[in-house]
């Protein structure tokens, strides 16, 4: 599939696949040098915009490395076909210390998906599943 990219800023890293088979590109921060404080939470501009056709979504994921060595986490990020702006990551500092993201670092990957729109149908009842309303933990913690 061909995605059309646009350069928003002139120095911008655009996405791209670290390794042939990646699942996502890799997005880079396009903001001046910025600190997050533990439990502080930022949203880094990454100079580009995507087009992509209707039927699917482009979902901004963690980046494992910025998560589980910096322990800074993903919030949000779904963008639909027909959004022409600038794409960008929001990380939540989970830690203890303060951390760097860098202009040019790696902060998150997009991942583009096929999307299914559901036609709701409103019921009085639901069929009856194995796990019923079970909720958290409900089939074991281990």
């Amino acid at each position: 599939m061909d995605i059309k990219v646009k350069r928003l800023r002139p120095d911008a890293k655009l996405p791209s696949y670290a390794l042939p088979g990646d699942v996502g590109m890799d997005m880079y921060s396009c903001e001046e040098d910025t600190v997050i404080a533990p439990g502080e939470r930022k949203v880094f501009m990454t100079g580009f915009a995507l087009e992509f056709p209707e039927g699917y979504g482009a979902f901004v994921m963690d980046k494992s490395s910025v998560s589980t060595k910096l322990g800074l986490k993903n919030f949000g990020g779904v963008f639909d076909a027909g959004y022409r702006g600038e794409y960008n990551v929001g990380l939540f500092n989970m830690g203890d210390t303060s951390q760097t993201i860098q202009k040019g670092q790696k902060i998150g990957q997009v991942v583009i998906l096929p999307i299914i729109h559901a036609n709701l149908v409103e019921v009085d009842e639901l069929s009856e599943s194995e796990r019923g309303e079970g909720r958290f933990g409900s089939t074991g913690i281990f």
